[in-house]
C-alpha cells in the first residue's frame, strides 16, 4: 500500500483522538474518514477534527460493524470493559485494529480474543506506548547490547500523583472495578508490566506475588466537616488538600478532558458552568473520602522468570510529584534512571587499579513535532501508531512492536498478580 491508511475512530475519547492526530501531521500515513460513538458531541469533535462527513459517523461499534468493511483500521479508545466486546465485530469485518490497553480486563476474554484474533487473520497492535519512546527504548538497546551483562533483577515504579489519583482512580472512570473492568494495576500499570517483560527479552513468569490494598482514600479518612461534595455541603473544603475547586477549578485544564467532558458540546464553557457542574451530578464534585471508589491506592508486584531473574513493580497513588524509575542490575554492570528527566546512567564494573566502576550519562531528550505533548509520553504515543500503520502497510515492524503477541505475558502477570493480591497468595505457574 503506498496511499493513506483509512482509519475509523470507535470511542472518540481524549486517548483515541490523540493517536488520530497522526492523520493531521502525516496525512501521507493515515486518513480518518468514519467515528463512532455513543456522545454527539463526542462525534461532532472528531467531525470537526478531521473533516469527517455526516455519512461515515455512527452511534455504536455494533452499528459499524453491522455494515460491509468501510476503511482499513479502527482505532479503538472505548473503556476497558468494552475492548473486547466492541473490536469481536469489528474483527470478524476483517478490520485492523489498534487497541487501547489493557486489551482485554480477565484471563478469560483474553484467550477469547487472542483466538478472535488468530481466525481473523488482522493486524492488532496494542497501546504499550512507552516501549516507543526514546527513553525506554535507548534503554532496551543498551540491554540487549550485552555491556551490563546478564539481567539479574529489574525495579520499576510508578508515582502517581495526588492530582492524577483523585482524578482518575477516585472519583473518576478507573476507581470502581466493577465499572471500568480493570484492576488498578492493569489499568494504570500493564505499560510498566509490559516492560518488564520486553527488556526480560520476552521471558515468561514463575512465581508471581503481590500486596496492596487501598488504604488511604477511605471514608474513614474523611476530615471532620466533609460532606459528600466538596462545593455543596463541605465545611472544611478551604482547608482540604483534595478539595474539587482547587483541583479543577483553579486548575481549569489540568485534566479538562476528563473533568469537563460533559461539557464538550459548550464551545467554551464559563466558570459558573464548570462550577454547577461540580455541584451536581458530575463525579469529580465528590469527596474523595466518600466516593465509589474501590480499587487500591498503592500496589507491589514481585515476579520471578523462568530463568531466575526476578522483576518488581512498585505502584503508588497519592504521590506529590508523579513519576517512573527503573533499575536493572545485570552481571556486569546496571541501568538507573527516572522517565521524567529523559536521562539514565549505565553503571560497569570497574576493577582496576584506583577504580570501582564507570559511569556515563545518556540524554535522550527530544525536540522536534514528536516531542512532549505533540507525541504524549514523552513522545511514544504517535511513534507507536505510525509503526501500526507501517505494518498494514506491509512494511517492517520496529524492535517496540506491540503486537497482541507480543502484550499478552505483560497482561497474564497484571492478571494473576491481582489474583495473589487478593488471595494473599504466591502464585506457581
Amino acid at each position: 500500500m503506498n496511499k493513506p491508511v483509512e482509519t475509523i475512530i470507535v470511542g472518540a475519547g481524549h486517548r483515541a483522538l490523540l493517536y488520530a492526530s497522526l492523520a493531521l501531521k502525516k496525512p501521507e500515513l493515515m486518513r480518518v474518514v468514519g467515528v463512532a460513538d455513543p456522545s454527539k458531541a463526542a462525534r461532532d469533535i472528531a467531525v470537526r477534527t478531521f473533516g469527517i462527513p455526516e455519512s461515515m459517523c455512527w452511534e455504536s461499534a455494533e452499528a459499524l460493524a453491522g455494515l460491509p468493511r468501510q476503511a482499513d483500521a479502527i482505532i479503538n479508545g472505548t473503556m476497558d470493559n468494552q475492548h473486547v466486546p466492541t473490536s469481536l465485530p469489528l474483527l470478524e469485518r476483517g478490520y485492523h485494529i489498534l487497541l487501547e490497553k489493557p486489551f482485554a480486563v480477565n484471563e478469560t476474554e483474553m484467550e477469547a480474543f487472542i483466538e478472535a484474533v488468530e481466525k481473523a487473520g488482522v493486524v492488532v497492535n496494542i497501546c504499550h506506548v512507552l516501549r516507543y519512546t526514546p527513553f525506554y527504548r535507548s534503554i532496551y538497546d543498551v540491554v540487549r547490547g550485552g555491556s551490563i551483562g546478564e539481567v539479574i533483577t529489574i525495579h520499576a515504579s510508578e508515582h502517581i500523583s495526588y492530582h492524577h489519583m483523585a482524578v482518575s482512580f477516585v472519583r473518576g472512570k478507573w476507581g470502581n472495578k466493577d465499572i471500568s473492568g480493570s484492576s488498578m494495576i492493569m489499568a494504570k500499570c500493564c505499560h510498566d508490566l509490559d516492560l518488564l517483560v520486553w527488556l526480560q527479552k520476552g521471558l515468561k513468569p514463575k512465581v508471581i506475588s503481590s500486596s496492596g490494598s487501598l488504604q488511604y482514600f477511605t471514608e474513614k479518612n474523611a476530615p471532620v466537616g466533609s460532606g459528600e461534595k466538596c462545593l455543596l455541603d463541605c465545611t472544611c473544603e478551604s482547608e482540604c488538600l483534595y478539595s474539587a475547586r482547587k483541583h479543577y477549578l483553579d486548575h481549569p485544564d489540568r485534566w479538562s478532558f476528563y473533568v469537563w467532558d460533559e461539557l464538550k458540546h459548550i464551545e467554551n464553557p464559563s466558570i459558573r458552568e464548570k462550577e454547577a457542574l461540580l455541584k451536581g451530578d458530575s463525579p469529580y464534585g465528590r469527596c474523595v473520602f466518600r466516593s465509589n471508589n474501590t480499587v487500591v491506592d498503592h500496589q507491589h508486584v514481585i515476579i520471578e522468570f523462568e530463568n531466575g531473574s526476578t522483576g518488581s513493580l512498585d505502584m503508588v497513588g497519592g504521590c506529590v510529584k508523579s513519576g517512573r524509575k527503573i533499575h536493572i542490575i545485570g552481571s556486569k554492570g546496571e541501568i538507573e534512571g527516572i522517565f521524567e528527566d529523559g536521562s539514565y546512567v549505565v553503571r560497569l564494573i570497574d576493577p582496576s587499579p584506583g577504580c570501582e566502576f564507570e559511569e556515563h550519562s545518556i540524554d535522550v531528550r527530544l525536540s522536534g513535532d514528536f516531542s512532549g505533548v505533540h507525541g504524549g509520553h514523552g513522545g511514544g504515543d504517535l511513534r507507536l501508531v505510525e509503526d501500526f500503520i507501517k505494518t498494514i502497510r506491509g512494511e517492517a515492524s520496529s524492535v517496540s512492536s506491540t503486537s497482541l503477541s507480543d502484550s499478552i505475558v505483560g497482561h497474564r502477570i497484571g492478571f494473576l498478580a491481582e489474583k495473589a493480591r487478593l488471595a494473599n497468595q504466591t502464585i506457581v505457574m
